[in-house]
């Protein structure tokens, strides 16, 4: 994780930014933030990375890289006004002993905002559309060996697929069918049986329900509806809720928070 010190909606990369520029209140965001650490805490040991001068997304430290088997793929971020985090997140990596994969400038991939396993981890989930292009998925098969399944993203407000689709352990799914291409929708379905699949409605999606954390039992989140509380609680999981509206001004919520290290 990284603290929101110098956290600010400083430009416009999503729908969601659009009217919020310098409209957070980092005081806010540093109560919720805490709270979210907080509650990481109980669960799972958190390490951190200092926040740096000129980029205040850096707090959204599911978009520094994707993890395998001591190796990260290092994000080249789509947008400019993001590029500078790089050779922060990538020294970060380098002083923990981690093996560093170098994606190129031409091939956009945002780390595991746009790449997610399976909770058994057989399977790599990789969304493409609006900031990780299709072609970075042949570089992460050349890597790793992995099974990898691409999925298309269809609405620019969830334009990373972790801002619409969340594996859980127990081989469940969180997700939300209007965000996604009519074939990838049938590759959701074909992997995942139908009792295993959490449907999210709209009013939950937009509060970027499935931007999750989960941890064994444990999912914590932004706010949601009652209805997917009893849902999730019915499937035996402990749902905390922490209120992470500063942070939904630019496009984030837990998930974008968090990059889980093995």
């Amino acid at each position: 994780m990284c603290a929101p010190h110098l956290y600010d909606v400083d430009y416009v990369i999503n729908p969601w930014m659009e009217g919020n520029v310098h409209s957070a209140s980092r005081e806010r965001a540093m109560e919720q933030w805490r709270e979210l650490y907080d509650q990481l805490s109980l669960v799972a040991e958190v390490v951190l990375i200092d926040p740096q001068p000129g980029s205040p997304d850096m707090v959204f430290t599911a978009n520094a890289g994707l993890l395998y088997n001591g190796e990260v793929a290092i994000s080249s971020f789509f947008h400019p006004e993001r590029q500078g985090e790089e050779p922060h997140f990538r020294r970060w990596f380098e002083e923990q002993g981690y093996k560093v994969l170098d994606l190129a400038r031409a091939t956009p991939f945002e780390g595991e905002g746009d790449a997610l396993f399976s909770g058994d981890r057989t399977r790599l989930w990789v969304g493409y559309g609006p900031r990780t292009l299709e072609s970075s998925h042949t570089f992460l098969r050349d890597a790793w060996d992995v099974e990898l399944v691409g999925l298309e993203l269809v609405d620019p407000r969830f334009y990373h697929l972790d801002t619409c689709f969340a594996p859980l352990e127990g081989g469940y799914v969180m997700y939300y069918p209007a965000a996604f291409g009519a074939a990838s929708l049938r590759k959701i379905e074909a992997f995942y049986p139908e009792d295993k699949r959490i449907i999210v409605a709209e009013q939950d999606a937009v509060r970027f329900a499935c931007n999750a954390v989960n941890i064994g039992s444990t999912i914590i989140l932004n706010r949601i509806s009652n209805e997917l509380l009893a849902h999730l609680n019915s499937l035996e999981f402990e749902v905390v809720q922490v209120d992470l509206s500063e942070f939904l001004r630019a496009g984030g919520a837990a998930k974008c928070l968090v990059m889980k290290l093995e």
